[in-house]
């Protein structure tokens, strides 16, 4: 892999991730921008403890383009983008209408492919292989600057979920503080290591779905399942099966095996429902641990943590989506339609021959 890290007319980063290393990144971006300008905040709800990023400037972002201006495709004569060269494998740049920013965080795009009209499954292994290195690298990179305090890398994929741009891409969050959906786990680790004199939670979850019904797919080094308690109708948890905090801490033969298996697993959620409904809106989130102290989670320690991709679906079956409602919204307690067991069932029935 090679990496270029160059700089956008309004002075935001752009990484290219290349799998030629002689590959040579000159190009110039011939925007006329000026620098940006955000107003992101972050407030701490006083009652539930939690934050919310303040983001006004986002309502004037880029609202589903036509395909021949999407600034996500590299640059083509007049036609200017966010990606000055004429092509590339991987590029990462500076969200240009983050939700975060400055002491509030950072927010980027990955491109996964210069290809417009292709989806993170039709990725070839070495492609994906390229995408993990550069998650890898960017949560390294953010993990170092002072604001930041967990890095959030995912996909949010179709119009249902509420992507505004087509092209394949995903997001980077580093957020300034621990975001709750971390801090539950990080409780729920620190309260099981107490009550049972030391063992890890995320071990004997893995230990518990291994010797039951809801394996969706295992390898050396891999394991995929739809969890016992899925808030979504379909949704698996990959789990690499040495535990390690983050995608830093992945070693050289699970990196390996990564592509073949995430790739199989995206093939299976677009032939859940059929050819006739169209790709799977999915969402894929990676949960690592956060690089801040630990203090209040008494006893827990970033190793503790078990690096894992979730990922799942809004769509509960064909032509019906899964909103959340009342007692999710108002409450944030699931209601799911579906029972883990099926939708693990249903998975493995959609494998590729």
């Amino acid at each position: 892999m090679k990496k270029t890290s160059t700089r956008l007319a309004d002075g935001r980063e752009l990484v290219y991730y290349d799998l030629c290393d002689d590959t040579v990144r000159d190009a110039v971006d011939r925007r006329p921008l000026e620098r940006t300008v955000t107003t992101s905040e972050v407030r701490r709800d006083a009652l539930l403890g939690d934050s919310v990023a303040i983001a006004s400037h986002r309502q004037g972002r880029t609202y589903h383009p036509p395909a021949d201006q999407c600034p996500l495709c590299p640059t083509q004569g007049d036609r200017l983008s966010e990606i000055p060269d004429s092509s590339y494998d991987v590029a990462v740049f500076e969200n240009r209408f983050p939700s975060l920013a400055g002491d509030s965080g950072r927010c980027e795009v990955v491109c996964f492919t210069s290809n417009h009209d292709a989806s993170f499954k039709d990725l070839n292994q070495e492609q994906a292989r390229l995408v993990l290195d550069a998650w890898t690298d960017r949560t390294a990179e953010l993990s170092h600057l002072p604001a930041v305090e967990q890095v959030f890398c995912f996909e949010n994929r179709g119009a249902e979920i509420g992507v505004t741009l087509g092209h394949p891409h995903g997001q980077i969050y580093a957020y300034p503080f621990t975001t709750p959906r971390t801090a539950l786990m990080l409780r729920s680790l620190a309260a099981h290591k107490e009550a049972t004199g030391g063992e890890n939670l995320f071990d004997a979850v893995l230990e518990r779905e291994l010797a039951d019904e809801r394996v969706v797919l295992e390898t050396e080094h891999w394991v995929a399942f739809v969890p016992y308690a899925a808030h979504w109708p379909y949704e698996v948890h990959l789990y690499p099966r040495r535990r390690v905090p983050d995608l830093l801490a992945l070693d050289e033969d699970a990196r390996t095996e990564f592509p073949k298996v995430y790739l199989e697993l995206l093939k299976r959620f677009d032939r859940i429902f059929g050819e006739g409904e169209g790709p799977t809106p999915y969402i894929a989130a990676w949960h690592q641990a956060p690089f801040g102290a630990l203090e209040e989670f008494d006893g827990v320690v970033r190793e503790d943590f078990a690096l894992h991709l979730e990922l799942f679906t809004i769509r509960r079956t064909s032509g019906k989506l899964k909103f959340l409602a009342g007692s999710e919204s108002g409450m944030n307690v699931f209601i799911n339609d579906v029972p883990p067991e099926r939708a693990a069932e249903r998975l493995r029935e959609v494998a590729s021959s």
